[in-house]
């Protein structure tokens, strides 16, 4: 499949309408920067440390890289920046601050750089944990939510469903961001950058190994 045209269909199925050219500018220029010297562009310094961890913790080093080590981090904070609507980075904030602010409750400290993985991980555990019913239940919140604040109208959404919404949507932006970073895509998914012979109907193992295809 066409690298551009999967990127895209990855942005329409998390919801986004993304321009492919400016997800892959952001793709690449994630890749000049390290993590030490990132300074986050939509987010505080504070919530960019927080996010780092939150990242790692969804996808952690084992034998391949942790999500930060292959700067998702930062490519969630310049998708947030460049690739969202207002409405969406103002619901991004908001679950944000919501659930940082239940961590921040939990650990007894009151500033979000302080907070450690161990102490992120349980409330990220607790916002995921939820039944298929009470997923669909959250969901039509949040679609509710979404749909007041379009018309003009109160919205408000309790804190529980806005920490569910914020990790959601980071395990899905990290998971894909981690899958379209360059070193997951060449070192970690079966890459053939000039495709060869055409097989339909094989074995995965015989072909690649087991591993799934680099997009």
């Amino acid at each position: 499949m066409d690298r551009r045209k999967a990127l895209k269909n990855m942005g329409l199925a998390l919801g986004y309408t993304v321009a492919t050219p400016t997800l892959l500018s952001i793709v690449q220029s994630c890749k000049n920067e390290t993590v030490l010297e990132w300074t986050p562009e939509f987010f505080s310094k504070d919530q960019g440390a927080v996010l780092t961890k939150l990242v790692d913790i969804i996808i952690p080093k084992t034998d391949t890289p942790s999500a930060s080590e292959t700067q998702v981090n930062i490519f969630i904070d310049r998708f947030a920046d460049e690739v969202m609507e207002k409405d969406q980075q103002d619901f991004v904030k908001m679950s944000m601050d919501r659930f940082i602010e239940k961590a921040l409750k939990d650990a007894g400290k009151e500033k979000a750089a302080d907070l450690t993985a161990e102490e992120l991980e349980p409330v990220l555990a607790e916002a995921l944990k939820k039944t298929k019913e009470d997923e669909v239940q959250n969901f039509k919140s949040i679609r509710q939510y979404h749909e007041a604040v379009a018309e003009g109208k109160e919205a408000l959404l309790d804190d529980g469903i806005a920490r569910f919404a914020f990790a959601n949507n980071l395990r899905g932006l990290t998971i894909w961001g981690y899958k379209t970073s360059e070193y997951v895509g060449e070192k970690v998914l079966a890459y053939l950058p000039v495709p060869g012979e055409y097989i339909a109907c094989a074995d995965t193992n015989e072909l690649t190994g087991g591993k799934a295809w680099s997009l």
